[in-house]
């Protein structure tokens, strides 16, 4: 990837008034630089689009764990033992986003203190971190922007799988980053790119520091967004695209690409070769023409079966604004069975950024974690957390339990790690859905046995999160 020249290298910003000026000095510092540590773990709030209605807001809330158009946020590392991920935090004093990076140690079931890689100088949960973790267990952390405005930076751990320093690789830019670390191959990077809309593509490096020339991969008319995964060599996309004049407010239509070659070629799910880019609604990746039904399209997740085999989890109802009008907001899966793609229903639930994640297990289990009941803030983003399971690859569903029955804000953007480990199953966070609020970080086990909440205020460099009960 090419350093975009046009953000020139710029000295760290001081951090906020709830840290110490010793702690504003060293995020200051020349990379590498040792990380200052927060006192606890609190997430951003975040809305756009003002509805002028009861709803407030075309979504909003608690958005440490957002958006699911970048990924991973959370990887289980074996050789430490220890979940490591990132989000975004709150700066109470200048309602900026902190990027922080922490992880679970489950050898003995504690966090330390979060480390603050840096302060986004915003309040838009688009510019959250996403991570990568490389052969020699070197953290890497890719952090957005929105848009043009501001610059995107990547930072790689001093030590490996340490949070205790960083240092700043490459400043340019990019949204809605998918670092994917191909063993034996370095970085595949799908991206994209803010010019008349926005347009997918990717980028590949062996090292992460030099990158080639990204490739575009779609901008079907004034744009698309995507969900990514990899498994075993294999990094793929599923995105929709964004019809004029609405943009993003129209999105409709599902399209799926693979590479196994690490970019060299793309092919659908059949393996049937796609030249790029795609520009056109009509073209060979599409999974199913949802503009036709005059549905909209929300895309969840994207994971494989044990035969490599891709399943798309996502959302569809009739208009972008929240409330009953827009609905029904149905969940569906679409799985390719070796011979076509197979889409059935899930279930249903009030907001189109509802969101959760799709575990598929080595018995061929499917478990999803969303936020399918409607919470405090009914019509709001998120609401209570449930989990789901098919033993039939989604021909029915299970309700296997709800997770959360919070009285006062809505839980929102169940996030799976990347190699899960059954003890750190999903992460998530809460906010009023309504007004701005507080916010915390959650995660929970394989089985939905126990809700953690991250210690808000620490007392101890390390220490173990707290059991929440409804």
């Amino acid at each position: 990837m090419k350093v975009d020249r046009s953000f020139r290298a710029q000295e760290e910003p001081a951090l906020s008034l709830f840290t110490s000026l010793l702690l504003a000095a060293l995020i200051a510092a020349d990379e590498p630089r040792t990380l200052a540590r927060a006192e606890g773990y609190v997430g951003c709030w975040y809305s756009i689009g003002a509805t002028k209605d009861e709803y407030k807001f075309k979504y909003s809330g608690g958005l440490a764990t957002y958006p699911q158009q970048q990924s991973p946020i959370a990887i289980y590392d074996a050789p430490s033992n220890r979940t490591f991920f990132v989000y975004g935090g709150a700066d109470p004093a200048r309602k900026s986003i902190l990027h922080m990076v922490s992880y679970y140690d489950h050898a003995t079931g504690t966090v330390p203190r979060p480390a603050i890689l840096l302060d986004k100088k915003t309040g838009d949960a688009h510019d959250n971190p996403c991570l990568a973790i490389d052969a020699e267990g070197y953290l890497w952390i890719f952090s957005n922007a929105h848009g043009t405005a501001r610059p995107s930076f990547i930072h790689r751990s001093v030590a490996p799988r340490s949070i205790d320093a960083f240092e700043k690789v490459v400043e340019t830019n990019f949204s809605y980053g998918h670092p994917w670390y191909v063993p034996g191959r370095g970085f595949l990077f799908p991206h994209t790119k803010y010019k008349s809309g926005r347009g997918l593509r990717f980028a590949t490096s062996p090292d992460g520091r030099e990158w080639a020339e990204p490739t575009p991969i779609a901008h079907i008319d004034q744009g698309d967004y995507q969900v990514t995964w990899a498994r075993e060599g294999t990094v793929a996309t599923v995105f929709d695209f964004h019809p004029k004049p609405l943009g993003l407010d129209a999105r409709t239509n599902i399209y799926y690409l693979q590479t196994r070659d690490f970019g060299a070629s793309w092919t659908r799910a059949d393996g049937r070769p796609v030249p790029l880019p795609l520009t056109e609604p009509d073209n060979p990746a599409l999974v199913r023409d949802y503009q036709a039904e005059g549905k909209l399209v929300y895309l969840k997740d994207l994971n494989f079966d044990a035969e490599g085999r891709p399943v798309v989890l996502y959302l569809t109802s009739k208009g972008h604004l929240p409330g009953p009008e827009q609905g029904p907001h149905e969940w569906h899966t679409a799985r390719w069975d070796g011979r076509e793609w197979v889409v059935r229903p899930f279930t249903t639930s009030d907001h189109n950024y509802d969101h959760g994640s799709l575990s598929i297990e080595p018995d061929g289990l499917w478990r999803v974690i969303a936020p399918t009941e409607p919470g405090p803030q009914p019509f709001g983003t998120g609401g209570d957390m449930v989990m789901w399971t098919s033993a039939d690859q989604g021909a029915s569903w299970t309700r296997v339990k709800q997770l959360t029955a919070d009285p006062v804000r809505n839980h929102t953007y169940a996030r799976r790690p990347l190699n899960a480990h059954p003890d750190f199953y999903a992460i998530w966070a809460d906010g009023d859905a309504r007004e701005r609020s507080e916010s915390s970080v959650y995660f929970t086990d394989r089985l939905g046995a126990r809700v953690r909440r991250l210690p808000i205020q620490m007392t101890a460099e390390h220490q173990a999160p707290e059991e929440v009960a409804w």
